[in-house]
């Protein structure tokens, strides 16, 4: 019947996507792999490019060519981004997602280069996404054991957030003490700088270019050194506790085709970020 719409042109747009998602955002076909390991090669080059700009040897006498590699890499990365983005259903869930942002970050210092001379050298972040290559690789372990180290880190935010927060607190008290008791005429000039040498003595750093030379000074600059050692086992056993639970939980390593999220469960039907069926 002529009269009724038709959703012939929706269905054909809704399989090129599917299609397109399978190629970008997987790794268990062919071609999802072929595509995975030519951007791994493409972000090695341009990150090695990057880093051999900075000589001056080689600046001055390949300058223009690095420069014209670089925004080639660029431009291809930006297409890129904009493919990943039409190959899901919500492009703003990826564009904010961790993945979204090491994407954005591939090519985006570039273009800030044009306005703020210098911040070139923030392209090597775009070494980040050579972690893809634990996907390429087949490499399911360990992309779990990444999923696992993050929601444990994720779980525990609370409790590091406090724990640093006490941190804090204590240089500021331990370095102010140091300050009445040292005073300018031994090197700690400020409270600041002797907030300064309290976290480095408390984070046993010990640099060396400030040192207590009262005897006071040294029976609180042990005390600091001591707790130090102290204080390094508490976040490792919050992160412990929580690697623990998690670890409790299996997942799955494929990404929702909306939002190309993971971390789902095995058997999931539905994605647990988006509610997109899986």
């Amino acid at each position: 019947m002529s009269g009724l719409p038709s959703h012939k042109p929706e269905q054909s747009n809704r399989r090129w996507q599917l299609t397109l998602h399978e190629v970008i955002f997987e790794a268990d076909t062919f071609s999802g792999k072929l595509f995975d390991v030519l951007l791994i090669l493409c972000i090695v080059l341009s990150v090695i490019g990057v880093m051999i700009e900075s000589m001056a040897s080689v600046r001055s006498r390949y300058g223009a060519l690095l420069m014209q590699a670089e925004w080639f890499f660029t431009i291809l990365f930006t297409l890129e981004y904009l493919v990943r983005l039409s190959a899901v259903r919500k492009p703003w869930l990826y564009a904010k997602s961790f993945w979204g942002i090491v994407d954005l970050l591939g090519f985006l210092p570039t273009y800030v280069s044009l306005l703020i001379p210098g911040s070139e050298v923030l392209r090597v972040v775009r070494v980040l996404r050579v972690l893809r290559i634990f996907r390429v690789l087949r490499l399911t372990r360990y992309v779990s054991a990444a999923g696992l180290l993050r929601q444990s880190l994720i779980a525990s935010r609370r409790k590091i957030a406090v724990f640093l927060v006490a941190v804090a607190t204590l240089v500021i008290i331990l370095g102010s003490l140091m300050y009445m008791i040292e005073g300018e005429e031994h090197g700690f000039t400020s409270i600041p700088i002797s907030i300064y040498w309290a976290i480095v003595t408390l984070t046993t750093v010990g640099y060396g270019d400030i040192s207590p030379q009262t005897a006071a000074g040294k029976v609180l600059a042990s005390f600091i050194m001591i707790l130090g050692y102290g204080i390094i086992a508490v976040p490792t056993g919050i992160v412990t506790a929580e690697i623990v639970q998690a670890s409790k939980q299996s997942v799955s390593t494929q990404a929702c085709p909306s939002c190309s999220a993971e971390g789902h469960d095995p058997d999931a039907r539905f994605c647990k970020y988006c509610g997109a069926g899986m």
